[in-house]
Order: structure tokens, then sequence, then C-alpha cells
């Protein structure tokens, strides 16, 4: 089963989920609103990247990273 990683779009936390299904309804662990949007993993693209920039789905984050997020 993958882990992939989100953001949700109301409270901009960024959190890892466990899925099961190939369309899974994801809930934010903090506040609950299932308005999230998957973001891609440097680790799931194969290699290191220290760049700057990227985007989230949901507009929220200008980061690359979840840690720029909060």
């Amino acid at each position: 089963m993958p882990i992939y990683e989100y953001q949700c779009c109301s409270c901009k936390e960024c959190f890892e989920k466990l899925v099961f299904g190939s369309n899974p309804e994801v809930a934010c662990p903090k506040c609950g609103s299932k308005e999230t949007e998957k973001r891609l993993s440097k680790f799931g693209m194969g290699r290191s990247s220290t760049g700057t920039g990227g985007s989230s789905g949901c507009g929220g984050c200008s980061s690359s990273s979840c840690a720029g997020c909060k």
C-alpha cells in the first residue's frame, strides 16, 4: 500500500497517509477537512533536490516542501 503526502487546503497542514484503493477520500488529521490535495513527494521522484520554488495543488504554498508551509 502506498503512502502519499497531502496538504489540507483549509488549514495548510501537511501530512502523510497510507491509502487503500485508487481514489480514497482523505481527511486532514488536524482540522478534519476533506479538501486535501495530493503532493508530489521528492522521495517519489527518485532523486534529491535542493532547488527552491514549487507549488502545491491548492495554491496556499509556494515552497517545494511542507516545511515552508508552517
